[in-house]
Protein backbone atom coordinates (compact mmCIF):
# COMPACT_ATOMS: atom_id res chain seq x y z
CA UNK A 1 0.00 0.00 0.00
CA UNK A 2 1.34 3.25 -1.00
CA UNK A 3 2.15 5.91 2.00
CA UNK A 4 0.14 9.43 2.04
CA UNK A 5 3.11 11.72 0.90
CA UNK A 6 0.41 14.86 -0.20
CA UNK A 7 3.26 17.93 0.42
CA UNK A 8 1.92 20.20 3.68
CA UNK A 9 4.08 22.27 5.88
CA UNK A 10 4.21 21.30 9.40
CA UNK A 11 2.08 24.01 11.34
CA UNK A 12 4.75 26.35 13.76
CA UNK A 13 1.68 25.62 16.44
CA UNK A 14 1.75 21.45 16.64
CA UNK A 15 3.59 20.55 19.21
CA UNK A 16 6.18 17.82 19.01
CA UNK A 17 6.51 16.83 22.71
CA UNK A 18 3.53 14.68 22.72
CA UNK A 19 5.14 12.71 20.11
CA UNK A 20 8.52 12.75 21.33
CA UNK A 21 7.34 11.31 24.61
CA UNK A 22 6.63 8.39 22.54
CA UNK A 23 9.76 8.39 20.71
CA UNK A 24 11.51 7.98 24.19
CA UNK A 25 9.21 5.31 24.89
CA UNK A 26 9.35 3.34 22.02
CA UNK A 27 13.42 3.68 22.53
CA UNK A 28 13.48 2.65 26.04
CA UNK A 29 10.94 -0.09 25.29
CA UNK A 30 13.60 -1.59 21.96
CA UNK A 31 16.59 -0.86 24.25
CA UNK A 32 15.42 -3.45 26.95
CA UNK A 33 14.90 -6.04 24.19
CA UNK A 34 18.50 -5.83 22.20
CA UNK A 35 20.54 -5.24 25.19
CA UNK A 36 18.77 -8.82 26.64
CA UNK A 37 19.79 -10.30 23.48
CA UNK A 38 23.08 -8.81 22.58
CA UNK A 39 26.46 -10.75 22.65
CA UNK A 40 24.32 -13.73 23.36
CA UNK A 41 25.49 -15.92 20.18
CA UNK A 42 21.58 -15.70 18.78
CA UNK A 43 20.83 -17.71 15.88
CA UNK A 44 21.30 -15.38 12.75
CA UNK A 45 18.90 -15.69 10.03
CA UNK A 46 19.16 -14.97 5.59
CA UNK A 47 16.40 -12.32 4.42
CA UNK A 48 15.68 -12.16 0.36
CA UNK A 49 17.78 -9.27 0.28
CA UNK A 50 20.96 -11.55 1.60
CA UNK A 51 21.18 -9.30 5.22
CA UNK A 52 21.22 -10.74 8.08
CA UNK A 53 18.11 -11.15 10.52
CA UNK A 54 17.63 -11.92 14.48
CA UNK A 55 14.60 -12.87 16.88
CA UNK A 56 16.17 -9.46 18.69
CA UNK A 57 15.32 -7.82 15.27
CA UNK A 58 12.04 -9.01 15.07
CA UNK A 59 11.19 -8.58 19.40
CA UNK A 60 12.35 -5.06 19.07
CA UNK A 61 9.96 -3.62 16.26
CA UNK A 62 7.14 -5.62 17.72
CA UNK A 63 7.31 -4.24 20.93
CA UNK A 64 8.03 -0.58 19.17
CA UNK A 65 4.76 -1.28 16.88
CA UNK A 66 2.82 -1.92 20.01
CA UNK A 67 3.45 0.96 21.48
CA UNK A 68 2.69 3.64 18.99
CA UNK A 69 -0.31 1.72 17.84
CA UNK A 70 -1.69 1.73 21.63
CA UNK A 71 -0.79 5.50 22.10
CA UNK A 72 -0.95 6.71 18.33
CA UNK A 73 -3.63 4.28 16.80
CA UNK A 74 -4.44 6.44 13.73
CA UNK A 75 -0.71 6.77 12.69
CA UNK A 76 1.04 4.55 10.13
CA UNK A 77 3.80 2.73 10.60
CA UNK A 78 6.56 1.37 8.53
CA UNK A 79 9.23 -0.85 9.84
CA UNK A 80 12.65 -2.70 8.54
CA UNK A 81 10.57 -6.38 9.61
CA UNK A 82 7.12 -6.30 9.36
CA UNK A 83 6.92 -3.66 6.48
CA UNK A 84 3.85 -0.90 5.87
CA UNK A 85 0.52 -0.41 7.95
CA UNK A 86 -0.84 2.99 7.07
CA UNK A 87 -4.04 2.10 10.30
CA UNK A 88 -6.06 4.74 8.14
CA UNK A 89 -5.95 7.79 6.41
CA UNK A 90 -2.99 9.53 8.58
CA UNK A 91 -0.72 11.95 7.59
CA UNK A 92 1.63 10.32 9.77
CA UNK A 93 3.97 7.75 9.30
CA UNK A 94 6.69 6.47 11.65
CA UNK A 95 9.45 4.82 10.30
CA UNK A 96 11.40 2.30 12.32
CA UNK A 97 14.79 0.39 12.17
CA UNK A 98 15.25 -1.74 15.09
CA UNK A 99 18.56 -2.37 14.94
CA UNK A 100 20.16 -0.14 12.29
CA UNK A 101 23.82 -2.43 11.99
CA UNK A 102 22.98 -5.96 12.59
CA UNK A 103 26.39 -7.09 11.19
CA UNK A 104 27.77 -4.67 14.06
CA UNK A 105 25.21 -6.74 16.74
CA UNK A 106 25.45 -10.02 16.00
CA UNK A 107 29.52 -9.89 15.90
CA UNK A 108 29.38 -8.03 19.47
CA UNK A 109 30.23 -4.42 18.49
CA UNK A 110 28.13 -1.74 20.22
CA UNK A 111 27.97 0.49 16.78
CA UNK A 112 24.93 -0.42 15.72
CA UNK A 113 21.36 1.48 16.95
CA UNK A 114 17.61 1.98 16.99
CA UNK A 115 16.23 3.79 14.73
CA UNK A 116 12.74 5.70 15.14
CA UNK A 117 11.33 8.50 12.84
CA UNK A 118 8.53 10.52 12.41
CA UNK A 119 7.45 11.92 8.77
CA UNK A 120 4.66 14.56 8.21
CA UNK A 121 2.85 14.35 4.94
CA UNK A 122 6.61 12.61 3.79
CA UNK A 123 8.73 14.96 5.55
CA UNK A 124 11.18 13.65 8.46
CA UNK A 125 10.53 15.77 11.52
CA UNK A 126 11.14 13.67 14.38
CA UNK A 127 14.51 11.25 15.06
CA UNK A 128 15.56 8.90 17.23
CA UNK A 129 19.37 7.44 17.35
CA UNK A 130 19.35 5.05 20.39
CA UNK A 131 22.34 3.39 21.31
CA UNK A 132 21.40 1.35 24.10
CA UNK A 133 25.19 -0.58 25.14
CA UNK A 134 26.88 2.71 25.34
CA UNK A 135 23.72 4.83 26.93
CA UNK A 136 23.46 7.41 23.91
CA UNK A 137 20.91 8.82 22.61
CA UNK A 138 20.57 11.37 19.88
CA UNK A 139 17.08 13.52 19.34
CA UNK A 140 16.22 15.86 16.62
CA UNK A 141 12.89 17.57 15.89
CA UNK A 142 12.26 20.03 13.65
CA UNK A 143 12.78 23.65 14.56
CA UNK A 144 14.65 22.50 17.77
CA UNK A 145 18.62 22.27 18.14
CA UNK A 146 19.37 17.80 18.39
CA UNK A 147 20.73 17.13 21.90
CA UNK A 148 22.61 14.17 22.50
CA UNK A 149 21.72 12.40 26.49
CA UNK A 150 19.94 16.16 26.68
CA UNK A 151 22.80 18.05 25.85
CA UNK A 152 22.21 20.46 22.61
CA UNK A 153 25.21 19.44 19.98
CA UNK A 154 26.65 20.95 16.66
CA UNK A 155 27.90 19.32 13.90
CA UNK A 156 31.63 21.48 12.95
CA UNK A 157 32.45 23.78 9.97
CA UNK A 158 34.86 21.91 7.30
CA UNK A 159 35.96 24.84 4.93
CA UNK A 160 37.89 22.57 2.61
CA UNK A 161 36.68 19.20 1.78
CA UNK A 162 40.53 17.75 1.95
CA UNK A 163 40.31 18.16 5.37
CA UNK A 164 37.45 16.10 6.32
CA UNK A 165 37.23 12.84 7.61
CA UNK A 166 34.43 10.41 6.10
CA UNK A 167 32.68 7.76 6.80
CA UNK A 168 30.74 5.04 5.16
CA UNK A 169 29.49 1.52 6.86
CA UNK A 170 31.29 -0.70 4.40
CA UNK A 171 33.15 -0.23 1.10
CA UNK A 172 30.86 -3.41 0.23
CA UNK A 173 27.77 -1.33 0.05
CA UNK A 174 28.86 0.61 -2.99
CA UNK A 175 28.63 -1.30 -6.76
CA UNK A 176 29.48 0.09 -10.13
CA UNK A 177 28.33 3.57 -10.88
CA UNK A 178 28.06 4.07 -6.77
CA UNK A 179 31.49 2.71 -6.15
CA UNK A 180 32.82 4.87 -8.53
CA UNK A 181 31.52 7.86 -7.15
CA UNK A 182 32.28 7.15 -4.49
CA UNK A 183 35.96 6.46 -5.25
CA UNK A 184 35.70 9.99 -6.18
CA UNK A 185 35.16 11.15 -3.12
CA UNK A 186 37.03 9.32 -0.95
CA UNK A 187 39.97 10.82 -3.48
CA UNK A 188 39.26 14.14 -2.20
CA UNK A 189 39.18 13.69 1.28
CA UNK A 190 41.75 13.75 4.08
CA UNK A 191 40.90 10.10 5.40
CA UNK A 192 38.06 7.68 4.69
CA UNK A 193 36.98 4.99 7.58
CA UNK A 194 34.42 2.70 7.94
CA UNK A 195 32.55 0.43 10.22
CA UNK A 196 29.84 2.93 12.32
CA UNK A 197 26.45 2.01 10.89
CA UNK A 198 24.07 4.91 12.05
CA UNK A 199 26.44 5.44 15.08
CA UNK A 200 28.14 7.83 12.04
CA UNK A 201 25.65 10.19 11.98
CA UNK A 202 25.54 10.50 15.45
CA UNK A 203 29.32 11.62 15.91
CA UNK A 204 28.80 14.15 12.65
CA UNK A 205 25.99 15.94 14.56
CA UNK A 206 28.14 16.01 18.08
CA UNK A 207 30.92 17.65 15.70
CA UNK A 208 33.40 14.78 15.29
CA UNK A 209 33.70 13.93 11.67
CA UNK A 210 32.88 15.89 8.93
CA UNK A 211 30.56 13.39 5.81
CA UNK A 212 29.32 10.45 5.99
CA UNK A 213 28.06 8.89 2.49
CA UNK A 214 26.13 5.66 1.72
CA UNK A 215 24.68 3.47 -0.19
CA UNK A 216 22.25 0.62 -0.82
CA UNK A 217 20.04 1.99 1.88
CA UNK A 218 16.45 2.48 2.14
CA UNK A 219 13.90 4.72 4.06
CA UNK A 220 14.40 2.78 7.60
CA UNK A 221 18.01 3.61 7.41
CA UNK A 222 17.45 7.41 7.27
CA UNK A 223 14.66 8.90 7.54
CA UNK A 224 15.22 9.43 11.82
CA UNK A 225 18.78 10.31 10.69
CA UNK A 226 17.66 13.56 8.90
CA UNK A 227 16.07 15.92 11.86
CA UNK A 228 18.94 14.67 13.83
CA UNK A 229 21.98 15.98 11.11
CA UNK A 230 19.91 19.22 10.50
CA UNK A 231 18.90 19.95 14.08
CA UNK A 232 22.45 20.06 14.44
CA UNK A 233 23.52 22.71 11.63
CA UNK A 234 24.59 19.41 9.50
CA UNK A 235 23.06 19.21 5.63
CA UNK A 236 21.76 15.73 4.75
CA UNK A 237 20.45 14.87 1.38
CA UNK A 238 20.59 12.22 -1.51
CA UNK A 239 23.58 12.27 -3.94
CA UNK A 240 21.77 14.85 -6.30
CA UNK A 241 21.06 17.10 -3.55
CA UNK A 242 17.71 16.74 -3.00
CA UNK A 243 15.86 16.79 0.17
CA UNK A 244 15.29 13.41 1.39
CA UNK A 245 11.45 13.11 1.11
CA UNK A 246 8.30 10.42 0.41
CA UNK A 247 7.68 11.26 -2.75
CA UNK A 248 4.15 12.65 -3.72
CA UNK A 249 3.15 9.95 -5.82
CA UNK A 250 5.38 7.40 -5.43
CA UNK A 251 5.73 4.86 -2.20
CA UNK A 252 8.07 4.70 0.26
CA UNK A 253 10.37 2.30 -1.81
CA UNK A 254 10.59 5.11 -5.01
CA UNK A 255 12.94 6.75 -2.30
CA UNK A 256 17.15 6.88 -3.32
CA UNK A 257 19.34 4.58 -1.91
CA UNK A 258 21.80 7.28 -1.59
CA UNK A 259 22.76 9.38 0.93
CA UNK A 260 25.03 12.06 2.02
CA UNK A 261 25.02 13.89 5.22
CA UNK A 262 27.64 16.78 6.11
CA UNK A 263 28.77 19.16 9.16
CA UNK A 264 27.80 22.00 7.05
CA UNK A 265 26.66 23.61 3.51
CA UNK A 266 29.77 24.24 2.41
CA UNK A 267 31.70 20.70 3.14
CA UNK A 268 28.14 19.56 1.40
CA UNK A 269 28.55 20.81 -1.55
CA UNK A 270 31.69 20.04 -2.25
CA UNK A 271 31.11 16.30 -1.81
CA UNK A 272 28.49 16.54 -4.06
CA UNK A 273 30.74 17.64 -6.89
CA UNK A 274 33.04 15.00 -5.93
CA UNK A 275 30.86 12.76 -5.82
CA UNK A 276 29.28 13.54 -9.44
CA UNK A 277 26.14 11.87 -9.38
Amino acid sequence: APARAVRKAWKGSMDLDPYLRVANEVADAAAQVTLRHFRTGLNVETKRDESPVTAADREAESTMREIITSALPKHGVFGEEFGLDMNGESDFLWVLDPIDGTKSFITGKPVFGTLISMLYCGKPVLGIIDQPVLKERWVGALGTCTRLNGRNINTRKCAQLSDAYLYATSPSMFSGRSAEAFGRLCKSVRIPLYGCDCYAYGLLSAGHCDVVAEADMKPYDYMALVPIVEGAGGVMTDWSGRPLLASDEGTLDDLPGEVIAAGDATSHAQALSALDW
